[in-house]
């Protein structure tokens, strides 16, 4: 295919107004990418004779883009960056100037993946520019492709471009994980949440928006929105896609713990996440010393992954289990505070006081793990003769 046939094709498909094939033509994952014919730099002219406007400028912009990627055996990621950057600044001067219908937004979708995906290169290979610098300018021009489509007031037409958000929010929330700007995903979280349009977007894009905003609020401590958000992406992900559906039980494993949910070892099995059968083994025993050994050795998957900070909560419902075992086994609902403190320096907090016994007694009592009173007075922990240890279930 030469480059005149190239045009010939995407105008016929702009005239068609058909949006998937006409994004084919400008997706940097299509095949024309590697045809030799396109790698021409100045192609301006040509491609302004042929296309009409706002067209001509993104057809021009993605085939520089092309060239820096594809003219020597090293890419020149930084030109390529800049040329898809013009491509986003053109695509959003097709959003605004096509302004009843929405058939081009698939264009939209994958110039922006392009353009998150170059600058991420551009940051691999960056020697001067500080890190994240590059994707957070990346982000603004995602912005702008947001703005226009957050701005389409219609509120039931099908064709409204608001259908196009999620593709972008999702977009926008890897790249400020990326560069660690969590702060950022709040108001496009609330965005989708509180959109019209939340069921009419497409299946996968949900998913992957359902990961990410659990991972957002598993890292802001708030474990019920997690456990809901990452629930509906687990259960909705097709089986097929194996690897996805073990990411997100990375994720929702230690969300449903902290929650008092133990998961199953098949399903751990299922997936190959055994290091969280460990942990779950631990709690349950209410071992302090197994669940510290089980974060040592399994140290660095839990880093890698991200779930450090938070599987490292999970020592709380591990007190709350022992101290269980001590009711069990003296069988009165007034435990002497010592029994306690004895039970945890045999379980592995061998320099704990009585002083730190008591705090430690205090946040499970303060986070519903247990319900009671400490009495200082006679140095004992007073539990409720009904259900004083709210029930840990398997998932």
């Amino acid at each position: 295919m030469y480059l005149n046939d190239y045009l010939t094709k995407i105008m016929r498909v702009w005239n068609a107004q058909e949006g998937q094939a006409v994004a084919r033509f400008l997706s940097l994952q299509d095949s024309h990418v590697n045809n030799p014919n396109l790698h021409k730099e100045n192609v301006d002219a040509v491609v302004s004779r042929q296309l009409v406007s706002p067209l001509d400028e993104i057809v021009t912009a993605h085939l520089k883009t092309v060239y820096h990627l594809m003219r020597t055996s090293t890419p020149n990621y930084n030109e390529a960056y800049r040329h898809q950057t013009s491509c986003i600044q053109a695509v959003v001067k097709m959003l605004q100037q096509i302004k009843e219908e929405n058939w081009v937004l698939p264009i939209m979708y994958v110039t922006s993946i392009d353009l998150r995906l170059l600058a991420a290169k551009c940051e691999m290979h960056a020697k001067s520019s500080k890190a994240g610098e590059i994707l957070e300018k990346a982000a603004e021009s995602l912005m702008s492709c947001f703005r226009v489509c957050a701005g389409d007031t219609r509120s039931s037409d099908e064709e409204t471009k608001r259908l196009g958000m999620l593709n972008l929010v999702n977009q926008l929330l890897k790249v400020y994980f990326r560069i660690n700007k969590l702060h950022l995903c709040k108001p496009l979280i609330r965005a989708i949440d509180s959109s019209n349009f939340k069921e009419n977007f497409s299946l996968a894009q949900r998913i992957t928006y359902k990961y990410l905003a659990g991972r957002k609020s598993m890292y802001d401590s708030n474990f019920k929105s997690a456990e809901e958000y990452l629930t509906f992406a687990f259960e909705n992900c097709p089986r097929r896609f194996t690897k996805n559906k073990r990411l997100i039980l990375i994720y929702l494993t230690p969300v449903k713990m902290l929650l008092g949910y133990m998961p199953r070892k098949e399903i751990l099995e299922r997936y190959n996440l055994l290091q969280f059968h460990d942990l779950a083994a631990a709690v349950k025993e209410g071992n302090v010393r197994k669940f510290d050994e089980a974060i040592r050795r399994h140290e660095m998957f839990l880093i890698n992954a991200g779930v450090y900070l938070i599987v490292e909560k999970l020592k709380i419902i591990t007190y709350r289990n022992l101290i269980k075992k001590v009711y069990l086994i003296l069988e009165t609902h007034q435990i002497d505070m010592d029994a306690i403190h004895t039970a945890l320096q045999f379980s592995g907090v061998e320099d704990v006081s009585i002083d730190e016994t008591h705090c430690i007694v205090a946040n499970l009592i303060y986070e519903g793990r247990i319900k009671g009173y400490i009495s200082y007075q006679h140095n004992k922990l007073v539990i409720s003769k009904q259900n004083a240890f709210p029930n840990v279930v398997a998932m």
